[in-house]
């Protein structure tokens, strides 16, 4: 039996699955007594009995529910939080030693917080702002100071450097990152020309481009079309309308197409186009 499918007792993004359902579905089951829920852990940790950790995954989903709340502030989804902090809690199941003397929500909240600050980094901002350990710690402790206060002061800066050894130019940049925002690398299409010009991809260098080479080539293709309609003038009528049946027109003609408008044989209209072809060649490089 796969033991996270036989965890996952509730799955609060599950379409019709109603939130606030959810959250009394979870608050109507009974919170474990200490006694309990060691003889729950202990059945798990050494018979592997899935039961007994489904039970203990339910008993704390309460707590994961409450957890989501705190990070209200971020603009996510509680559902997703929830979601996630419940991987976390089955993780912290799955690890949980009986034999350590602690209660499982004590030592389970690390697990469910890692689990829910990794999915806010990932999804706060399209950038993400925050790779390494002491980043991650920083933006957490600037969004909690961030509640009551505006932007740090040089004393604060200090002190929040100090608390979390680093530098305060660090803590700066880091406040900098939060208070930027988002924005399409595109321009809206109901965006008026200002607005739109405002777009970053207005402003990257296309490699691809060559404005000498599209103006010298453009110029090349005039000259060399004025060359070849002079080059033509000089023929015969029969020979302009091989060329033109042959090379210029959109249903191009065959060779035996021609010779049955002319009585010819086919190699003779294959003569006249050569004869033409080497007239306007001359013509062209004079």
């Amino acid at each position: 039996m796969n033991r996270n499918k036989s965890l996952k007792a509730f799955d609060p993004t599950t379409p019709g699955q109603d939130l606030t359902a959810y959250m009394a579905s979870v608050n109507s089951i009974a919170v474990l007594t200490p006694e309990l829920e060691l003889e729950l852990a202990k059945q798990y940790y050494y018979d592997d009995n899935v039961d007994a950790a489904r039970q203990l995954v339910l008993a704390h989903l309460r707590f994961v529910v409450h957890m989501a709340k705190t990070y209200s502030g971020y603009g996510l989804s509680q559902a997703d939080l929830i979601q996630e902090g419940n991987v976390g809690l089955m993780k912290a199941v799955k690890r949980f030693n009986p034999e350590v003397g602690v209660r499982l929500v004590s030592f389970a909240v690390h697990w469910i917080k890692a689990e829910m600050h990794e999915y806010i980094l990932r999804n706060w901002r399209i950038v993400k702002i925050a790779t390494t350990k002491a980043q991650r710690k920083l933006f957490f402790n600037l969004r909690s100071s961030k509640k009551k206060l505006g932007w740090l002061n040089n004393a604060e800066a200090e002190a929040m450097a100090s608390d979390l050894g680093v530098d305060a130019k660090v803590v700066r940049q880091m406040e900098g990152r939060m208070s930027s925002y988002d924005m399409a690398f595109d321009a809206d299409n109901d965006s008026d020309d200002e607005a739109a010009y405002k777009a970053p991809a207005y402003y990257l260098e296309d490699q691809g481009s060559d404005l000498a080479s599209k103006v010298e080539a453009s110029e090349w293709e005039e000259v060399t079309n004025n060359s070849l309609h002079l080059a033509m003038a000089d023929l015969d009528d029969r020979s302009k309308d091989i060329l033109n049946s042959r090379w210029l027109s959109d249903s191009k003609s065959t060779l035996h197409d021609l010779a049955d408008r002319y009585g010819v044989s086919a190699e003779r209209i294959r003569q006249l186009e050569k004869n033409a072809m080497n007239k306007i060649k001359v013509k062209m490089e004079a």
